[in-house]
């Protein structure tokens, strides 16, 4: 398992012990080695063991609510001791030809009372130097072994993460 695969599901579970609707979290990860150089008390403090190869996951302040994600995602750019970032986001799949129906006016709220709605959380990590990584978890598939993992898993939302690195 590789280093961002393991993270990943680390933070897939923490945003599982915190519930559903909940609110976006993004995470800047930087080397545990150079937390402990720079920041000695902040990695005491999260636990971050002082381990080479190792990475640690610092929550970013709350994400503007109301904005679409792609929109705060392109404003955004990392200085260069930030080693990658995570996206933890909530999402509903509607069945295959929903979309066909959906309405201009509130298509959030319709989409919500679909009755073929699934709630999904997805993870998705990427790293500056290209590696990727998701996790995705159904509401009504609730339960630690039922979540999916995959380096392709949600290929859009990777990229536009990984273009906060450009």
């Amino acid at each position: 398992m590789s280093r961002l695969e393991d993270l990943v599901l680390e933070l897939e579970r923490h945003a599982s012990s915190v519930g559903w609707d909940a609110a976006p979290r993004l995470y800047a990860l930087v080397e545990a080695i150079e937390l402990h150089e720079n920041e000695p008390e902040l990695a005491r403090r999260l636990g971050v063991p002082n381990a080479t190869g190792r990475l640690a996951a610092l929550e970013q302040p709350e994400l503007p609510a109301g904005k679409p994600i792609d929109e705060v995602l392109g404003g955004i750019e990392w200085p260069e001791q930030v080693a990658g970032c995570v996206l933890v986001v909530e999402r509903i799949l509607l069945p295959e030809g929903a979309e066909e129906h959906i309405p201009e006016e509130d298509p959030v709220g319709w989409a919500g009372g679909h009755p073929g709605r699934e709630d999904v959380r997805l993870v998705v990590g990427v790293l500056r130097d290209g590696d990727r990584h998701s996790a995705m978890r159904l509401r009504g598939h609730d339960s630690d072994d039922q979540v999916l993992s995959g380096p392709e898993l949600v290929p859009a939302l990777a990229e536009t993460l990984a273009s906060t690195f450009a």
